[in-house]
């Protein structure tokens, strides 16, 4: 059973939304990544997504974007994205990892090599953006083989159709986008996301992570009572953003945020049944 796996496991079993923050490699300097990380398990996180940065992120909104720039600054590459979760597992070998990227250089890497190094580091997970599950066997395949798990997106304008297509490949989670546009759009109108979950939930068996647009913790409490995770981003890296140069304090704010998100979902209690 894969880590993604026993963790929704065992949030269900106690009937616990799964908080998911966000953060770009890197950002904004490397020293910051890998105690932010232990921090945010710390304070709350059940899986940790980590942004590999691209140079041109078409579904990130400005403050990803500008996130994967000051990472790029760096030079930061896949393989340091890998290191990374290669010494975060020598101290936690059960907080999953997801990385969210973009196929350009996976492909450059090749798709082997990729989901060897990935596996080898510790990866759990891989959302890649811009792969559609049409195209995706053989990339499916080489994740496969090292038991990573595909997590495809769906958005508010997916149909039914293509719903069933990615119920057909994706293992782990399937992360549902909830506003239509890129990273930190807009604010959620919760009703909406809850109908649109219903619907979702006819083909989409496995667990169901809902992200874009969650600001602060009353709206990540009013979404964790209609999925199985909670996944925030652009609320966190403008925090770190704002805090740069700063590790102490970005790593406060950060935490801070996760601890006061995590408090509104415990106290809104279980999530509904599927």
């Amino acid at each position: 059973m894969s880590r993604l796996e026993q963790r929704f496991k065992d949030l269900q079993a106690a009937s616990r939304t799964a908080l998911i923050p966000y953060i770009m490699t890197a950002d904004p300097q490397p020293e910051v990544t890998l105690p932010l990380m232990h921090a945010m398990v710390q304070a709350g996180a059940d899986i940790i997504e980590l942004g590999a940065p691209f140079s041109d992120p078409m579904a990130d909104g400005p403050v990803i974007q500008q996130a994967a720039e000051r990472a790029l600054a760096f030079g930061t590459s896949l393989r340091d994205v890998f290191r990374v979760v290669e010494d975060f597992r020598k101290t936690d070998n059960e907080t999953p990892i997801i990385m969210m990227g973009y196929l350009n250089p996976i492909e450059v890497m090749g798709y082997a090599a990729f989901a060897e190094g990935a596996a080898a580091a510790g990866i759990d997970g891989i959302i890649t953006v811009d792969m559609p599950p049409e195209e995706a066997e053989d990339y499916i395949a080489a994740l496969r083989e090292h038991d990573i798990d595909p997590v495809f997106l769906l958005a508010p304008t997916t149909t039914e159709a293509r719903m069933a297509k990615i119920a057909a490949v994706a293992s782990g989670f399937a992360y549902y986008v909830s506003l239509k546009g890129v990273t930190g759009s807009a604010s959620l109108n919760v009703a909406e996301v809850a109908a649109r979950v219903t619907c979702i939930r006819k083909h989409i068996k496995i667990p169901l992570g809902i992200g874009f647009g969650i600001k602060d913790a009353a709206t990540a409490a009013k979404v964790s009572t209609c999925a199985d995770a909670v996944v925030v981003g652009s609320a966190i890296v403008t925090q770190m953003a704002q805090n740069s140069g700063n590790i102490d304090k970005i790593i406060t704010t950060v935490t801070d945020l996760l601890g006061a998100m995590r408090q509104a979902m415990a106290a809104a209690g279980a999530k509904i049944p599927n």
